[in-house]
């Protein structure tokens, strides 16, 4: 007996005893569930650390979330908040504030299926309150946050989210200083109106306490005063000299978003950039493919058994429905 001869009894055996063998391993695979069977696979997973800006640039109430004016600031935690849903379970996000010239981590990354409400609760209590100084030294703190997320175990990526205001103003080319080994990974997220507007001015306790007036800021950067800067003073790398830093003197009391600025802060950094404008451009952001990576993902095999089990029980009733086919439409059941 050749090799066809045999397959075909064997499929004649298994469609014979096929009504009572069914049942059976449908009962199996129903029971297997019971034990949350897993199996092991890699899978494109993102790890973050997200930096939000609390300087005082951020309140400026120049941007929209459903149709209603907020700040800067709130639309970057609504956003954010809005957008974790969207990152696959395995993933991972972090916390940190920026003013000064630092980053601060709040919060390591954790997984966000099981940390969701726990994130989303962080991230509504940050607010300008957590900054500890005025300045707003950007270049600086990109530079010093890529750092921070390199040292941290799961070397996340950074997404480091803010108007790009420098405050005091920076003088061109000064952004940051040559790299000798690669940057962290991650990207820039450019918040804010196109239009300047007049920056809010509040106490410590975060109370609102009028505007900033041309004569409470410098309105040039601090080196060419004399004053010095604390930002490094090496050229920024290949954009030395050339740095669109988006200083406006005489006019630094207004913001806006600094975009052109942004770019190339990000291109020299080894970032990209966004522009936010609401959760779902930042989900696509948190998601690109650039920065996930393959990660052992445990995968739930409980659906696919439940799914085996219900064919197995359709497949016993499998003759009865060919001739109820056939005798209900037996022009569908001759051309098969």
């Amino acid at each position: 007996m050749n090799a066809r001869a045999v397959g075909a009894a064997l499929v004649a055996r298994v469609r014979r005893h096929a009504p009572s063998i069914a049942p059976a391993l449908a009962v199996l695979a129903l029971a297997a569930t019971l034990a949350e069977p897993t199996w092991t696979l890699p899978r494109p997973r993102v790890e973050h650390v997200v930096a939000i800006d609390v300087t005082q640039s951020m309140d400026v109430v120049d941007v929209r979330h459903e149709g209603r004016p907020v700040s800067r600031l709130e639309l970057a935690k609504r956003a954010l908040r809005d957008a974790l849903p969207a990152l696959p379970c395995g993933s991972k996000i972090g916390l940190a504030v920026f003013t000064e010239y630092r980053a601060f981590l709040l919060l390591a990354p954790a997984e966000v299926c099981a940390h969701l409400d726990e994130l989303r609760r962080a991230i509504a209590h940050i607010d300008g309150r957590m900054a500890w100084m005025g300045n707003s030294e950007i270049a600086k703190a990109v530079k010093g946050a890529q750092a921070m997320v390199a040292a941290l175990p799961g070397k996340p990526s950074l997404v480091f989210v803010t108007d790009g205001h420098e405050a005091p103003p920076l003088a061109a080319g000064l952004a940051s200083a040559a790299e000798q080994t690669a940057p962290a990974p991650g990207l820039i997220v450019g918040v804010g109106g196109m239009q300047p507007s007049p920056i809010p001015r509040t106490d410590p306790l975060g109370r609102p306490i009028g505007y900033w007036g041309a004569g409470d800021v410098l309105q040039t950067d601090a080196r060419s005063l004399g004053l010095g800067n604390a930002a490094p003073a090496e050229p920024a790398g290949a954009a030395a000299g050339a740095l669109p830093t988006g200083a406006t003197p005489g006019s630094e009391h207004l913001s806006s978003l600094r975009e052109g600025y942004l770019r190339v802060l990000a291109a020299d950094r080894g970032l990209q950039y966004v522009r936010l404008d609401d959760a779902a451009t930042l989900a696509r952001a948190l998601t690109a493919p650039a920065l996930a990576r393959p990660v052992p993902t445990a995968v739930d095999l409980r659906p696919a058994l439940g799914v085996l089990a219900a064919l197995l029980l359709l497949a016993r009733h499998a003759p009865a429905l060919r001739t109820l086919v056939a005798q209900r439409w037996p022009a569908a059941a001759r051309r098969r």
